[in-house]
């Protein structure tokens, strides 16, 4: 088991990190196309707020998702460095246990349920539908659920599973 996390952890962390530098530096570009047609030409180009926004969206998501596999999001750390280390386990398990309900729930089914309420909604410039800017949340629950698969194994285990950004 402890094999197949770390090929899964491995790539999803690989993933997840190209995914979103590929989406920063497409909104970089943007924008800075964005600036250049707004002060050098004079004729702003509309269609890069819209996209950098989307792509902005995209990129929370997954930048969340690649926390979570990381577990490099963000945690008051005050009680549970104060406790010992099988009660700091008990506390582990159980907010990683709440964050994948809340992941199964709120982000896959709700953002399931959300991307397929705007299948007909199109965006104002891009004319593409907003099921597609939403899907992201689906998507990206997808891949919080794993991580939180492979965090409550090792908080159970004790075993720490390699391939996060320690490389």
């Amino acid at each position: 088991m402890k094999e197949l996390f770390t090929v899964v952890k491995r790539g999803m962390t690989k993933l997840l990190a190209a995914i979103a530098t590929l989406l920063l530096s497409i909104m970089t570009l943007l924008v800075l196309y964005q600036v250049f047609t707004r002060y050098v030409l004079n004729s702003p180009a509309a269609f890069t707020e819209e996209l950098v926004r989307y792509f902005l969206i995209w990129t929370g998501f997954i930048g969340a998702a690649y926390a979570f596999i990381t577990r490099e999001h963000m945690c008051l750390v005050l009680v549970r460095d104060s406790l010992s280390p099988e009660k700091r386990r008990i506390l582990m398990t159980f907010i990683d246990v709440l964050i994948l309900v809340f992941a199964i729930f709120v982000i896959t089914v709700g953002g399931f349920k959300l991307a397929m309420s705007a299948q007909k909604v199109f965006s104002a410039l891009l004319g593409i539908p907003r099921s597609l800017v939403y899907a992201m949340a689906p998507i990206s629950g997808l891949f919080i659920i794993v991580a939180q698969v492979i965090n409550i194994y090792e908080d159970v285990t004790g075993i720490t599973i390699e391939g996060g950004n320690e490389e």
